[in-house]
């Protein structure tokens, strides 16, 4: 398992330092191709056979890695993929903070097979684990959070992505006593930020895209925490095409098996820019490429951390 992820790793490297080039240059489009094609680059010369059960594209959207892809050599183990080559395209585009490249994999079939859309979602660390629920009221939430983690109201921070489709969320989490933590982009993680020790990082909730979802439950799943989700069909083709993939009730409640039903699950997110989880990617005077990785798996449950180091032509530049 140990050289897999490191080979996995090495995926989510290409998929960063390909973006590098474009960093602040305002093209978010060849940005994310960039990573795209590097990313299905390198994932094809890995032995083992993936699918994409979960991304941010379909079959005629190319270059987008499309639900259902078959990736891989086609030799070795046989695994689901969760994937976003580069998670926060406009943010990168403009130079700013947090952008990723991130995949998670769990074995076949014990991914969450849907189509890209709307998620409603809520995740926590290991000490509230099983004490908050999605649809619970956010503050009886917030309670629950500080009594599972013996803390004051005044005390419990909860991060919220910056949109007005969350306002009065905010709005109700502030006026218990609460700290609401807002960010823009990126909210794998955000997600995951409530799981890490370092992080002083209590509960996140809101609603954002569901292949982000399924990446950030599985990081939760492989440090012990909590992650709830709902999908959120906006229209009947949406609602059609979740039952083709097998969701016969797109509304339900999914629980962390429910996303993840494994624990034999990975999570690699590489830093394009500098951001909460990770450093981006360096550029040495000699042309070589720094990039900085953070690796957690559900069976040891370790965290890495890697640097390395990329000659210029190991490469997909600009």
């Amino acid at each position: 398992m140990r050289d897999f992820l490191f080979s996995m790793a090495h995926v989510t490297e290409q998929a960063a330092a390909a973006s590098f080039p474009w960093i602040g240059t305002g093209n978010k489009i060849e940005a994310d191709r960039a990573s795209t094609e590097a990313m299905r680059a390198a994932l094809n010369r890995i032995p083992f056979r993936g699918r994409i059960a979960i991304g941010e594209g379909e079959m005629d959207e190319a270059p987008m890695l499309y639900i259902g892809e078959v990736v891989g050599n086609g030799s070795g183990p046989l695994f689901d993929l969760a994937v976003d080559p580069l998670d926060g395209t406009t943010p990168a585009a403009k130079g700013q903070g947090d952008c990723i490249a991130v995949l998670a994999g769990a074995p076949h079939g014990t991914l969450l097979h849907a189509p890209d859309m709307y998620m409603e979602k809520l995740a926590t660390g290991t000490e509230a684990k099983g004490a908050v629920h999605l649809d619970a009221p956010i503050e009886a939430n917030i309670q629950a959070v500080a009594r599972a983690k013996n803390k004051a109201v005044k005390d419990v921070t909860v991060i919220v992505q910056d949109r007005s489709r969350h306002q009065k969320l905010v709005q109700r989490a502030r006026h218990t006593g609460a700290k609401v933590k807002l960010f823009h982009e990126v909210d794998v993680t955000a997600a995951l930020a409530t799981a890490l020790p370092d992080h002083d990082i209590d509960l996140f909730v809101g609603i954002g895209g569901a292949p982000e979802g399924v990446v950030a439950a599985v990081a939760i799943k492989c440090l012990g925490g909590d992650f709830q989700g709902r999908l959120l069909p906006d229209d009947q083709q949406q609602l059609a095409r979740c039952q083709q993939m097998g969701l016969d009730n797109p509304n339900q409640l999914l629980n962390l098996h429910d996303l993840v039903a494994s624990q034999q699950c990975f999570f690699i997110a590489t830093g394009v820019t500098d951001g909460l989880l990770v450093d981006g990617v360096k550029k040495n005077s000699q042309g070589e490429l720094a990039t900085h990785t953070f690796m957690v798996d559900g069976v040891s449950n370790e965290i890495r951390v890697v640097q390395t180091i990329h000659r210029p032509e190991q490469v997909l530049m600009k």
